[in-house]
């Protein structure tokens, strides 16, 4: 049985303020810090065989949290990160929008390409999708921490588990630090074990207690 964790990286500024990330180098805030050093314990008792993480440093930083404990070293690969949102990077979602408001709609109804250079979700999928597959072959039998983004975890973990985008939607997003576990075997093939799950509270939270988190509606971005 070969395992994924896929990790969602700590809070941002960006993230407190709903502003627009996707590939934008953000980097994490004092809570996303704690967030970070928080999950690793639980994740250390995981015993992952290897770390890998996005180059984005806020993915990046969040890794290295349970680097520090595991003794592991992080692999960078660009492929895991962010969507890449185009047009409306480094904007509030209120000033999307009321400069986007067609391909806004678009994007909040679900439609997989909403225009304004926001990258197709069909590319997101093959883009994630293939860093994961290629992760788990390298690690055939054992445990992969990857840390990566809300977004792209999503769309990563869809493709890898063959769901349409609109089986996919109805998933909840992943909350800053939480994780998302895919399990493969040679019978059943790629399936879900648990997801958004991580420490119950990022701010107070005693190492080794998770549970599964209470979803939010907004795609992560």
């Amino acid at each position: 049985m070969t395992r994924l964790i896929i990790w969602r990286h700590g809070n941002t500024d960006w993230n407190a303020a709903s502003r627009v990330q996707g590939q934008t180098d953000v980097p994490l805030n004092d809570l996303g810090r704690e967030q970070a050093r928080t999950a690793a314990p639980l994740l250390a008792a995981l015993r992952p065989d290897a770390l890998v993480a996005s180059d984005l440093s806020r993915a990046a930083a969040t890794a290295a949290a349970l680097a520090a404990l595991t003794g592991l070293p992080v692999r960078s690969d660009t492929r895991l990160r962010e969507r890449h949102f185009g047009s409306w990077q480094g904007l509030l979602l209120t000033e999307v929008a009321e400069r986007f408001p067609t391909e806004y709609a678009r994007w909040r109804a679900g439609d997989p390409d909403p225009g304004a250079d926001v990258e197709p979700l069909d590319d997101l999928g093959r883009r994630i999708g293939s860093a994961l597959q290629e992760t788990a072959d390298e690690v055939s039998g054992g445990t992969v921490v990857i840390a990566t983004h809300g977004g792209a975890a999503r769309q990563g973990c869809g493709q890898l588990l063959g769901w349409e985008h609109a089986v996919l939607r109805t998933v909840g997003s992943l909350r800053n630090c939480h994780w998302t576990e895919l399990r493969h075997d040679v019978t059943r093939g790629w399936h879900l074990r648990a997801h958004n799950v991580g420490p119950m509270n990022t701010s107070a939270t005693p190492a080794g207690i998770a549970a599964p988190a209470v979803p939010v509606s907004a795609e992560p971005v």
